[in-house]
């Protein structure tokens, strides 16, 4: 089993997206949930709220063995309970968040894994998200958290991330009117680290100003396209078949996708089926959660079934 993840690796890092299996993951207890599917986990997924593990040396080190052969680390701008922000996206375009992007920068070159996935301010087009541009009712919740904002705080989060001389680094910022940077970081290269671009495909609020593409950075500062799908009832497949065919040379990653409350095997099929027609699919990572909440498959026997059949298979 060690050797066939070390191929999938290597896979990954040498040739495109589309030629290698998807990785499968988890949000949860990997160890349970491989119980529960018979799924072997590579990718596991951790949330961090802005600043959290700041002291890199002493808290991330201590965690990154836990996250299994491939990190997916998703960063947010609030610290868990609360989901007020603690940053605003104008202001990490400013630079005032560097010295958190800089601690893991610094972290991603320590771990030394051959494939690791960043996913920064996912959901943005989701209200329900701090850094969305938008109210629950549409409203435009000003420049601080225009689309605008956000697109030049994501390029800044990914140049930071990847690294490297500072030189380079600046050139792009100052194309981008952005304060430069203050010294040389760590080289984390594509394919190696790879900043994961996660909307909501539809939007929520549905408003034009809130359309995915308005929140995109550009090619030059995005590595893997990516959505959540959830089945609360129903799922919008055409949004996400529109997010895929729009960026045509993305990888394509769904960093959270899962049933809350729902025992349904068909979205299970429906997404088994999407991933093996789709061969830019390159990550594939469930929300499992807490064991006995929501979203728990244990609670669901047919879609854990089908999930068992169909998606464990595919990594």
């Amino acid at each position: 089993m060690k050797r066939a993840v070390a191929v999938a690796l290597c896979a990954l890092v040498v040739v495109p997206a589309a030629a290698a299996r998807p990785f499968l993951g988890v949000y949860g207890n990997a160890t349970r949930f491989s119980s529960l599917t018979g799924q072997h986990t590579t990718v596991q997924h951790m949330y961090l709220g802005w600043g959290q593990g700041q002291t890199w040396g002493s808290s991330f080190d201590r965690i990154l063995p836990t996250l299994g052969d491939v990190p997916l680390i998703s960063i947010t701008t609030y610290h868990w309970p609360s989901t007020t922000g603690v940053l605003t996206p104008l202001q990490i375009a400013r630079g005032d968040g560097d010295s958190y992007l800089e601690a893991l920068n610094a972290a991603i070159a320590r771990s030394g894994r051959k494939v690791f996935y960043v996913r920064p301010l996912g959901e943005m087009t989701g209200w329900w998200s701090a850094w969305c541009a938008y109210t629950r009712d549409g409203r435009p919740k000003g420049p601080s958290y225009s689309t605008a904002a956000f697109r030049k705080a994501f390029a800044r989060m990914y140049l930071i991330l990847h690294g490297g001389p500072a030189a380079q680094i600046d050139v792009r910022l100052a194309r981008l009117g952005l304060p430069l940077v203050s010294g040389d970081l760590a080289s984390n290269p594509f394919p190696r680290l790879r900043v994961i671009w996660g909307a909501q495909a539809h939007g929520d609020p549905q408003v034009p100003g809130n359309a995915p593409a308005r929140y995109y950075p550009g090619d030059a500062y995005v590595d893997v396209i990516g959505d959540d799908p959830y089945d609360l009832g129903s799922v919008d497949w055409n949004a996400i078949q529109r997010l895929y065919e729009a960026y045509p040379h993305k990888g394509f990653a769904f960093p959270e996708w899962g049933m809350r409350g729902l025992d349904d095997p068909a979205f299970v099929t429906r997404m088994a089926s999407f991933v093996r027609s789709h061969r830019r699919v390159e990550l594939l990572s469930f929300f499992n959660g807490k064991a006995g909440g929501a979203y728990d498959l244990a609670s669901k026997p047919r879609a854990r079934a089908a999930y068992r059949k169909l998606i464990s298979s595919l990594g």
